[in-house]
């Protein structure tokens, strides 16, 4: 094979991997133009769209980096049985913190599926949780309630959230 035209073959590891980084960055512009319009279509809060982006480039890089290990000669079964391992102490580790792990799903539910907002007022129907006020935040772990009796600010698991009946107020200033 001639020398000159082996850096342009695909069969490069470097030009794998030049290649590999220009479908990455591709990826990420695509996924910001198709987050921005997810976002303006649907009036989701902007601080929602930098998590879905940052859990977006984490999964890409992610795979970018697995990718790129096999391009540069990395046994694919040796990659494998290291995620594997990874996900398998993550996984020890979230099952030994099982609230975490439930306050994590409960946060992508409430992010995509429930109706209350940054700004929204709402009361929490339950005798344990008797809470008027106004969202803060959104997290993936918890919400922060501003009560306004007392004029101070708690933070709520999002499991509560998701597992009592929660009132939306109207806003009386509107």
């Amino acid at each position: 094979m001639n020398n000159r035209f082996f850096v342009l073959s695909v069969y490069n590891p470097f030009f794998q991997f030049i290649i590999l980084i220009v479908v990455l960055f591709f990826l990420i512009e695509i996924t910001k133009k198709l987050t921005k319009s997810y976002v303006i279509r649907n009036a989701i809060e902007p601080h929602r769209r930098l998590l879905i982006l940052k859990f977006s480039y984490f999964i890409y890089y992610t795979l970018t980096l697995f990718i790129a290990l096999i391009i540069f000669g990395i046994n694919f079964k040796e990659v494998i049985v290291f995620a594997s391992s990874i996900l398998a102490v993550l996984g020890v580790g979230f099952f030994a913190q099982w609230s975490i792990l439930s306050n994590i799903t409960a946060g992508v539910l409430l992010f995509f599926y429930h109706p209350m907002r940054i700004g929204n007022t709402i009361k929490i129907l339950d005798k344990d949780y008797d809470f008027t006020g106004e969202i803060k935040n959104i997290t993936s772990f918890y919400v922060v309630l501003h009560i306004p009796e007392g004029n101070r600010e708690i933070t709520i698991p999002n499991t509560i959230i998701l597992y009592k009946s929660i009132e939306l107020l109207k806003d009386e200033k509107k």
